[in-house]
């Protein structure tokens, strides 16, 4: 069998750093993992191409060579995704259908015509979709009654991989989070609990990917890494000493709840084996809307001290902030501007409350009768797809004004500036891509932030401050300050669709609706 494996385009939205990725001549934050799990699960006797289409065209010397396309990708891609499925039911391809979209929108997929739809966990669904294709069927639809131990997943196909048009390498140990909080759909796709591979397994992945000689920043791509403590320490004392051994090869980055402050040996660990980020889930400052939501772990200890201890152990801060919450109280936005300042997180990932599909939100509002359309995204350029509890021009409003203030030119560099002076000091910092390219994108980041921007003399002022009392940081200080290429363009983009939608949104409403009684 010759399977061609589609991952579809991102949209422009946070995470793209089209710009930043160019300093550093990558195309592409993070490579498919679900897509290389896949081909692993899959008989390995049968043939693998891999079209990435965040980097590459597909041409139809592809689609010729295919007897099988497989397409996988996240509710932000759907649009290209239900793009690729057409693309290949016009060249009479056989088609099947998987990943978090699919499982969580399969009416979507199954009206766009693929022919297989392997949904939920592929260690269960895809045995069945084999089995089925060697009966002899044409199509199907596979779902899984139970959540699969990932303790027997094999080792993604990371040699599928083009390495070099990547930033960052992606691995995974854990699925599931322990919450409840009421938007995510997380614990929709993987249970509330978390199940972990093996340190053996994890160990192995971070072999495979070194042995064919990435070097550089890696994600744990787990939605909540710090789920099952128990089993996160045991993995960390054993990567301790690979990352030791091996010289610290790698940079990583990863998601966790905001209780990892309260554990001291935790931070301390992961610090030892080089976590030179997390991504936390705030969501808003407002204790209400946080109990509202079910996201009762961001209400038992104070957040900005929390994020301070996080910060000090050396970990960078990145968060995610939610504005349009039932009961949110005006000035939402402006409150989320005053804490993210107040706790200097430099990336500050800012959208509107989205129902997603199956998520305990959805059922809730479909119930209540506010789901406006069955339209759900992520993407930072959405209006909300529900009747909120107050006008929705008003939170519109606060959000385009919070995220041009969030990403205004100055205070992002000045927002830098304050964190890494609090960031705690690591020893473990060898971590970079191969040197010419780290050459190459400080002297265009010199060229286009030290010259070029109206900002360029807070950028000399603040590297000066860096370079004399934060040596150490000076890379990942880079990196931050890069980010601002893809920052200065996306606020534009922010204001311009989100005004669009919300034009467009308001002249379909024959009188003022926008507000629930």
């Amino acid at each position: 069998m010759r399977v061609l494996l589609l991952y579809p385009l991102f949209p422009k939205s946070f995470w793209s750093f089209e710009k930043t990725l160019a300093l550093v001549d990558c195309k592409a934050l993070l490579p498919p993992l679900g897509l290389i799990t896949v081909a692993a699960i899959l008989p390995q006797e049968w043939e693998f191409k891999l079209v990435d289409h965040n980097i590459e065209e597909i041409t139809e010397s592809d689609w010729d060579w295919a007897e099988l396309v497989i397409i996988s990708g996240m509710i932000v891609q759907k649009d290209d995704m239900l793009a690729q499925i057409a693309a290949a039911k016009q060249r009479n391809k056989l088609v099947a259908v998987g990943g978090p979209y699919a499982t969580t929108s399969p009416q979507e997929v199954q009206a766009a015509n693929a022919d297989f739809l392997v949904l939920d966990e592929g260690e269960i669904t895809l045995p069945m979709f084999v089995a089925a294709l060697e009966r002899g069927d044409r199509q199907g639809i596979f779902r899984a009654t139970e959540k699969p131990a990932v303790t027997e997943t094999p080792i993604p196909r990371y040699d599928l991989l083009d390495l070099n048009a990547y930033d960052n390498m992606s691995v995974q140990f854990s699925r599931g989070c322990p919450f409840q909080c009421e938007f995510c759909d997380i614990i929709v796709l993987y249970g509330r609990k978390p199940r972990t591979k093996t340190p053996q397994q994890l160990l192995a992945e971070l072999d495979c990917i070194y042995d064919l000689g990435w070097r550089g920043s890696v994600f744990m791509v787990d939605d909540n890494f710090i789920g099952n403590k128990r089993n996160v320490k045991l993995l960390l004392k054993e990567l301790k000493v690979w990352m030791a051994e091996k010289k610290y090869p790698f940079g990583l980055t990863t998601e966790a709840s905001v209780d990892l402050a309260t554990d001291e040996e935790l931070m301390q660990l992961m610090v030892e084996c080089n976590f030179k980020k997390v991504f936390l889930g705030i969501e808003t400052p407002d204790q209400e809307s946080l109990a509202l939501t079910s996201k009762f772990q961001n209400t038992r200890d104070p957040l900005t001290e929390s994020i301070d201890k996080i910060t000090k152990t050396g970990m960078q801060v990145m968060a995610g902030f939610i504005i349009g919450f039932d009961g949110e109280k005006s000035q939402a936005g402006d409150r989320i501007v005053q804490f993210v300042e107040q706790t200097a997180i430099p990336l500050a990932m800012f959208s509107m409350l989205q129902a997603l599909p199956s998520t305990a939100l959805w059922d809730r509002l479909e119930k209540e009768g506010r789901l406006l359309n069955s339209e759900a995204n992520i993407n930072q350029t959405t209006l909300m797809n529900f009747v909120p509890t107050r006008a929705i021009e008003e939170i519109a409003t606060e959000y385009i004004n919070a995220f041009w203030q969030l990403y205004d030119p100055a205070a992002y560099l000045d927002r830098v500036f304050r964190h890494y002076m609090k960031l705690g000091d690591t020893k473990n910092t060898k971590s970079s891509r191969t040197s010419w390219k780290a050459i190459r994108a400080v002297s265009l980041l010199l060229w286009k932030q030290g010259i070029l921007a109206q900002t360029r003399w807070q950028f000399w002022r603040n590297l000066i401050q860096v370079l004399a009392k934060k040596p150490g940081q000076l890379e990942s200080y880079f990196t931050l300050c890069a980010y601002l290429e893809h920052f200065t363009e996306y606020r534009f983009i922010v204001r311009e669709q989100i005004k669009t939608q919300l034009d467009n949104y308001l002249a379909s409403q024959p009188k003022a609706e926008s507000v629930v009684s």
